[in-house]
């Protein structure tokens, strides 16, 4: 369990359908937040990458690859921390072995993913 990341509390499956059911974030989207207030502070948007990246951190140390980080899937608690979330797209790493699938969101692609 680490602070900025969404907490899976259960995966509930019937013969039809698969449950999901995470921590509830109250504040919606990093997205929209910057969307609504138009520009961050640079104190602000600090706060944010240190959170985001302790994140990230946590998952590399785990071997689990997020690949779909946006800020559409960086999700605000109500007092503004950031939760990572949406690991539909997230892989296991294993030592020696690249992940070589093309996935995520073209907008967000690093220009080195494009291939011409």
């Amino acid at each position: 369990m680490h602070p900025h990341i969404i907490r899976l509390y259960e995966v509930i499956e019937t013969s039809s359908d698969i449950y999901v059911v995470m921590e509830y974030v109250k504040s919606g989207e990093l997205f929209d937040y910057i969307v609504e207030k138009g520009r961050l502070q640079e104190d602000e948007a600090r706060n944010f990458f240190q959170q985001i990246i302790s994140g990230v951190e946590y998952c590399h140390r785990n071997m689990v690859v997020h690949r779909d980080l946006k800020p559409e899937n960086l999700l605000l608690d109500s007092k503004c921390n950031v939760k990572i979330a949406d690991f539909g797209l997230s892989n296991i790493m294993r030592d020696g072995h690249f992940l070589k699938t093309s996935c995520g969101s073209p907008n967000y692609a690093a220009p080195e993913v494009w291939r011409l």
